[in-house]
């Protein structure tokens, strides 16, 4: 007979350690062994109780769970990490990947998935739900947004953020009004943006005008 998934509750909310505790003591193969309310306990408790699987809240007190996910990941390589959270924000889901988790689900998640998902963790499988999914596609898309601008492209989007209408931008590049607003449609549609001052705010952000 195969042994029982050891897995070990960390959350700051009583009521939801409460509420996932019942729901691991009645499931088939698994088997609750304790909790913790930070991420320093969790690194403590794991040590002690040598949990499989870990559900981790992301923001607690004294230490949230992608610090200790990371911590535990680093001297405990078989215990894999399910995050179960509220929050999908691109950059917690990164973090979180990053610290090692396995898993990211909301709290929302039904009963029936989140043991899927400690099952799935167990045999060393992903499971994502799908806002993380789409987070983490946005934070890609994010991280290489503005890489496909051209050397021109960039100069006109540099001129755009000092304020120079069109005409400027063609007199000072020496080229016609139309090739001014030929890269403008080029640069709108690399960065996604609708209007001149979206561009120059993303530009800003995804810091493209550094060598300016």
């Amino acid at each position: 007979m195969n042994n029982p998934i050891r897995v070990l509750i960390v959350d700051d909310h009583p009521m939801v350690r409460a509420g996932l505790s019942t729901m691991l003591r009645t499931a088939n193969g698994i088997e609750w062994v304790g909790e913790a309310i930070n991420g320093q306990q969790a690194i403590e408790q794991t040590e002690t109780l040598e949990p499989d699987v870990i559900l981790m809240d992301l923001k607690m007190p004294t230490m949230d769970g992608a610090t200790a996910a990371a911590a535990i990941r680093a001297n405990n390589r078989h215990v894999q990490i399910i995050m179960l959270t509220s929050f999908y924000d691109p950059d917690l889901v990164q973090n979180a990947m990053q610290a090692g988790a396995i898993g990211y689900l909301l709290k929302t998640s039904g009963a029936n998935e989140i043991l899927e998902a400690i099952r799935n963790a167990a045999m060393r499988r992903r499971t994502l739900a799908p806002e993380a999914t789409e987070a983490l596609i946005q934070a890609v898309q994010n991280a290489n947004i503005g890489e496909d601008l051209t050397a021109r492209e960039r100069e006109v989007l540099h001129l755009m953020s000092v304020g120079k209408s069109n005409q400027d931008i063609a007199d000072e590049i020496k080229v016609a009004l139309p090739t001014v607003k030929f890269h403008a449609n080029n640069i709108f549609s690399k960065l996604g943006a609708k209007s001149r001052a979206e561009a120059i705010h993303l530009a800003y952000k995804h810091k493209l005008l550094e060598k300016f």
